[in-house]
């Protein structure tokens, strides 16, 4: 008895007194009553022989079940009096609701939120999971979806619209790009906090306070959000995910010169098992060589089947030969949750030689060493007097990016004319002088010996210079940003500088010593013992091979959706980036500003971008540079869900519900109005004199 009470109790809400519910159910055997009293008989004369039958006839009238269901009206009323009862018993039962009135959901589309622990996948979860709230909001009630992944972005703004919203809600797409929550907070809350001033570091600012409920659906993997206030924002959790997703992810993928055999190339790759379980991993490592014109580029280079462990990470390497230039792609077969990290791709660069302009009243030690056979497979050198810095040419070329790298041996600029004294769009190395520009300063002189070098920079690998002793130079003062390479007992004499994308290297003392005599006769000797030395040659050789490999025309290590610096050959050049695809590729044009660069942030895919540059008036594929877009993010690639899932924004920790809050869900409302069209019902029967 208990129990059906309980059950009763959880359908059905009292509303009324004992002895009102005695009073209503009194009313319909009242209305039975009364339908019975209403047959009256009047006398009639009939023949003898019709008494018979009228009188069984009657008696069929007079029976209970011919009457009610001769009596449409009385079956109508009745069913009106037990719509109102059930309406005031308001039943209901336990369902989901919202509670507010205004509402801002949130959708994770990062990466993560691909992996198909969760069917079809964790997005089109959180969408399912969003449409259902849509569907419980209030005639009155507005909200507005934003998608996040690393930028924010408004999908609908204010409404209460419900189609609309579905509508914008099923045009939310997946995306390969990382997870941060700060930038849809922001969004969300220029909305709902008021006083945003101009000063605020914020580009959401609202005008008054709209107070909203913040619905985050997101698997939550983003680290805490700091400096950031919720104001009027409540916040609410969905958490999305499994904990028990399984996930194997390449981490990284990159391609360099076998330092044992620079002319072989070689692959490093790293793979690691972010599930709880063991997994089988089958690897295809796959190569494009330019110099094989067969229709199908990619060839199946390695195979390779092995063990992670749960947790495990493990290194790959891969002898790649003598390949000049092309494409590589690795791809693993794998048992799991989340496939965008299980193909990456990389480059594979031709050595490019070094141009390299040497300015110089003459170097005999350094000439030497640029004129060997190693050094001229590495650079094009051209040899031009201080004389020529004065010149047009030198003006013209040093502006358009001409050369790679450019020696400043001993040069003075008090002669130069201004408009020639602006750094060239290029690396520098100056020997016994300064840069004209970018903060540099002597801050001493005199006779000096390195004593310490930094060798982990690749210009002073392998090379020991405490050894060297100069007779005269400078002590170098670098502009802050320097990092410095070589020091004395005085000071710094060895240093570099970032400049624009280019670097500017500066040594404090000369190797050739110029001297003008009395006689106005120019003398020349050798200022320091490091031409005689073996670090000499080692050194020019790591400078060589430290701008060689810095080909900047096209970056590297690039995330999906990150902006890319693209350097063209010459100032207001053309180019021209072919998307990713394997037959008609889209592609994207663009035009270098005065200094030669353009931005491009159309990296939205995974693969391998090619860049076209404007060479002699028309885009030609000669001159294509290659870049390689992959997911490489840790975060996104560790899909297992935390056991007890929180967020935390700013100094609020924000529990993770599996569900938003519930409540009951009643439908007296819809009673009322069937009793409301069973009375007109009613009403227009009686009114036509209808009786069945």
């Amino acid at each position: 008895m208990t129990s059906l009470f309980t059950w009763l109790s959880s359908w059905f809400v009292n509303t009324l007194a004992w002895w009102q519910w005695v009073v209503l159910l009194a009313v319909p055997p009242a209305i039975v009553a009364l339908y019975f009293l209403r047959l009256k008989r009047r006398p009639l004369e009939v023949p003898s022989t019709y008494l018979w039958h009228k009188s069984i006839e009657d008696l069929h009238v007079n029976s209970l079940w011919q009457r009610l269901r001769r009596n449409l009206l009385l079956l109508l009323q009745l069913l009106l009096l037990l719509l109102l009862i059930l309406a005031l018993l308001r039943p209901s039962w336990e369902g989901k609701k919202l509670v507010g009135d205004r509402f801002i959901f949130l959708i994770d589309n990062s990466a993560s939120m691909q992996a198909t622990d969760v069917e079809p996948s964790r997005l089109e979860e959180a969408k399912r999971q969003v449409r259902d709230l849509i569907d419980e909001m209030e005639s009155d009630d507005v909200a507005m979806i934003i998608s996040f992944s690393d930028s924010a972005q408004t999908v609908q703004s204010y409404t209460n619209d419900r189609g609309r919203l579905q509508r914008s809600l099923e045009a939310i797409a997946p995306t390969y790009r990382r997870t941060s929550l700060l930038e849809a907070l922001k969004l969300a809350a220029g909305l709902a906090n008021p006083g945003r001033s101009a000063e605020e570091d914020s580009e959401y600012q609202a005008a008054e306070a709209m107070p909203a409920d913040l619905y985050i659906f997101s698997d939550g993997q983003f680290g805490p959000v700091t400096g950031f206030s919720l104001g009027n924002l409540a916040p609410v959790f969905v958490p999305i995910g499994e904990t028990r997703a399984a996930n194997v992810g390449i981490l990284a993928l990159s391609v360099g010169r076998n330092e044992m055999k620079p002319d072989q190339v070689q692959a490093l790759a790293r793979v690691r098992n972010f599930g709880t379980e063991p997994a089988t991993v089958e690897l295809d490592l796959l190569l494009s060589d330019d110099r094989n014109s067969d229709p199908e580029p990619f060839a199946l280079f390695d195979h390779g089947r092995f063990e992670l462990a749960a947790g495990e990470a493990r290194d790959l390497t891969f002898d790649l030969g003598d390949v000049l230039s092309g494409e590589l792609k690795l791809a693993l077969t794998v048992d799991d949750h989340l496939d965008c990290d299980d193909v990456a791709y990389a480059v594979i660069t031709a050595p490019r030689r070094v141009k390299l302009l040497l300015v110089t009243s003459g170097n005999e030690p350094l000439e030497k060493v640029l004129a060997t056979d190693a050094a001229m497979r590495m650079a094009d050198v051209t040899i031009e007097t201080p004389d020529f810095l004065e010149t047009d040419a030198y003006r013209q070329q040093a502006a358009g990016g001409r050369y790679d790298l450019v020696i400043y041996d001993g040069c003075r600029w008090d002669d130069v004319p201004q408009a020639n004294r602006t750094m060239p769009r290029a690396n520098t190395f100056f020997i016994g002088g300064f840069p004209p520009e970018g903060g540099w300063s002597n801050a001493g002189s005199g006779t000096h010996q390195i004593l310490a070098v930094k060798t982990d920079h690749p210009l002073l690998q392998w090379i020991d210079l405490s050894d060297v002793i100069f007779a005269e130079g400078a002590v170098l003062q670098p502009p802050s940003a320097a990092s410095v390479l070589g020091d004395s007992e005085a000071g710094p004499v060895l240093a570099m500088a970032p400049r624009e994308g280019f670097e500017d290297l500066v040594l404090g003392f000369a190797i050739i010593q110029t001297v003008i005599g009395p006689d106005n006769e120019s003398k020349r000797y050798e200022n320091t013992n490091w031409p005689t030395l073996p670090s000499f040659t080692i050194f020019a050789h790591n400078l060589l091979s430290y701008f060689q490999a810095r080909d900047t025309t096209v970056p590297e290590g690039i995330r999906p959706g990150s902006p890319v610096t693209l350097k063209a050959p010459a100032p207001l050049a053309k180019l021209r980036v072919l998307l990713p695809g394997d037959e008609e590729r889209e592609e994207s044009e663009l035009q270098a500003d005065r200094s030669g660069q353009c931005n491009f942030s159309e990296t939205m895919s995974l693969g391998v971008y090619d860049v076209q540059y404007d060479v002699d008036g028309s885009l030609s594929e000669a001159a294509t540079r290659r870049f390689a877009v992959n997911l490489f993010d840790r975060s996104e690639s560790d899909i297992c869900a935390k056991p007890e899932p929180s967020i935390k924004i700013g100094y609020v920790e924000v529990a993770g519900q599996p569900d938003w809050e519930t409540g009951r869900q009643e439908i007296w409302k819809i009673l009322v109005l069937t009793g409301l069209v069973v009375l007109l019902l009613e009403w227009y029967i009686y009114n036509r004199r209808v009786y069945v």
